[in-house]
């Protein structure tokens, strides 16, 4: 098993930029790299993917702002017979 997690402020022209690379390479047949914080991870997305896209926000008495956010994610099954052909390798 792998993870790649990392937040970072980027603009929002910075991260439109980074959302439409990600939707260009999803476009294509074949895999999806994925670069963050300085770390990078490749996927082979099947052709039946599942979206969720949530948006949410908090606050609460005595704030002074409210924290927005859209999360998304992209769900999708491949086979694999044992750990090590399920895991993904987070790279630098």
């Amino acid at each position: 098993m792998g993870e790649l997690e990392t937040e970072e402020q980027r603009t929002r022209v910075e991260i439109a930029s980074y959302l439409r690379e990600l939707a260009d390479q999803l476009d294509r047949d074949g895999p999806v790299t994925l670069q963050l914080g300085g770390q990078q991870v490749t996927f082979d997305p099947s052709d039946q993917i599942t979206f969720k896209l949530e948006g949410e926000s908090d606050w609460s008495e005595g704030d002074t702002e409210a924290k927005q956010s859209i999360e998304f994610e992209l769900v999708w099954w491949r086979e694999a017979q044992s750990a090590a052909e399920g895991s993904l390798e987070v790279g630098r």
